[in-house]
């Protein structure tokens, strides 16, 4: 199936002197909520108003979807994770041989793939590294090839011990290998407190999901984004914590992280870009009820 190419302009917020742009890859089907999240069944989804219509269906279906955000900073162009990838074997049909126009999309908004300098994987799960290679010729080559790929040294290092299944396996060498084999993966330590990997760049530790997985943090300014990976998949866990996801490695970890993560943003003016939230994407976590909410900033389109 051909690609189209995009002709819309990227969403992006300001955050002090960054402009985050939102490159968007493909909603996903319906069913994945109810897959990723079987404890946020109907009832407890439209128990919370606020999720409608944005983030959930009248009927309780969640709305998720599938986006990198990229941005300069110091200089630099930065692509948070790189979603699920064209042409990949995948053993969930929402993910499989992909067309979509994901690097027009992203050229459209300034960041042509020769041109980026730095890729953050939060973690190193088939839908936030695909398009770490695209297939050329018959073979998977890193698709920034002037890039450096950054993940923490703990979520490498346990993929690397850990048993993998077929489609696992399969991921890493279509998706990982090949840009470890290239010399541009970089495991980084990543403290208790966080790692600066640029001036206003911070790796935060958010374990659960995976062992090493981390959430980004920009600041400038005096202003403050978080960009959740996978800690939060959804916003009914702002108001449910305790959801987790079915493939959370650890899922009394997953909570605590989550739980820790909420707290400290609430009440505050820290933008939360949701990897999975389709749009708006972002806002601010404020008290509500016993938990939580997202309140909605909407992004710019021109």
């Amino acid at each position: 199936m051909p690609t189209t190419p995009a002709t819309t302009t990227a969403p992006t917020w300001t955050v002090g002197d960054l402009t985050v742009h939102r490159v968007d890859e493909i909603p996903l089907p319906p069913a994945t909520g109810q897959w990723l999240l079987p404890d946020a069944t109907p009832a407890l989804v439209t128990a919370q108003d606020w999720l409608h219509p944005h983030f959930a269906g009248a009927d309780g279906t969640l709305h998720i979807d599938s986006h990198t955000f990229a941005f300069v900073v110091d200089g630099l162009r930065v692509l948070v994770d790189t979603g699920i990838g064209n042409g990949k074997e995948r053993a969930n049909p929402a993910w499989h041989d992909l067309r979509t126009d994901f690097l027009e999309r992203l050229t459209a908004a300034g960041f042509a793939p020769d041109t980026v300098d730095l890729v953050i994987l939060t973690h190193l799960h088939a839908d936030h590294v695909g398009w770490n290679t695209r297939l050329v010729d018959g073979q998977w080559v890193p698709t920034f090839p002037h890039a450096r790929y950054v993940t923490s040294r703990t979520e490498r290092e346990f993929w690397a011990a850990h048993p993998m299944e077929e489609a696992r396996r399969q991921m890493f060498e279509d998706s990982v290998l090949p840009v470890e084999r290239a010399g541009l993966l970089d495991p980084v330590d990543v403290a208790e407190g966080g790692t600066e990997v640029l001036p206003g760049l911070r790796l935060l530790p958010t374990p659960g999901h995976t062992p090493g997985h981390v959430a980004v943090e920009l600041t400038s300014r005096g202003a403050t984004a978080l960009i959740t990976g996978d800690c939060v998949h959804h916003p009914v866990q702002f108001a449910h914590p305790a959801v987790g996801a079915c493939v959370d490695i650890d899922p009394r970890q997953s909570e605590a992280t989550r739980r820790a993560l909420l707290a400290s943003l609430a009440g505050t003016d820290a933008l939360v870009l949701g990897t999975h939230f389709a749009p708006p994407t972002a806002g601010h976590v404020v008290p509500h009820a016993d938990g939580y909410r997202l309140d909605a900033v909407p992004a710019r389109t021109a």
